[in-house]
């Protein structure tokens, strides 16, 4: 638990951006892990095991809250307690749609390669790097950074 418990907190804030729904996920991926009877090959796969089963868990609550009404996060937020101001860039991601925020995650939190988030995503290795170029162009725009050259 102590070499996975962050990285699961930190996909889930990324994904689910509530503290109440990450602390249930982490809870249901650590429960799974306990019940989980096959033998890991390696460290690398069970760490690849790990992020896979928290995104999905992820993703099911995420369609669990579609299908009985849940409130947006736009009325959420309206209720939540300002943010610092110096979480600009954090924010900035958050706000990427989703398939660019989980390819950004694991390349710039996670250090993960394209080919490794490509396996982990199961996608092709030209759509993640895809992806991160579309995400950075985004995350430009929204923070007024310079063209590279």
């Amino acid at each position: 638990m102590d070499a996975y418990a962050d990285l699961v907190r930190r996909l889930c804030l990324v994904r689910l951006k509530r503290r109440e729904d990450t602390e249930d996920i982490f809870q249901t991926v650590f429960l799974k892990y306990l019940q989980h009877t096959a033998p890991f090959a390696n460290a690398e796969h069970e760490k690849a095991w790990f992020i896979r089963v928290t995104l999905n868990s992820c993703r099911d609550l995420l369609r669990s809250w579609l299908r009985h009404g849940a409130v947006s996060l736009e009325e959420l937020s309206a209720q939540a307690a300002p943010e610092p101001e110096d979480r600009t860039v954090l924010e900035a991601v958050l706000s990427l749609p989703q398939k660019y925020r989980d390819a950004v995650y694991l390349h710039y939190y996670e250090g993960y390669s394209a080919p490794e988030i490509g396996a982990l995503l199961g996608k092709n290795t030209n759509t993640v790097y895809t992806l991160l170029t579309r995400a950075r162009a985004l995350l430009r725009e929204k923070l007024g950074g310079e063209e590279d050259g």
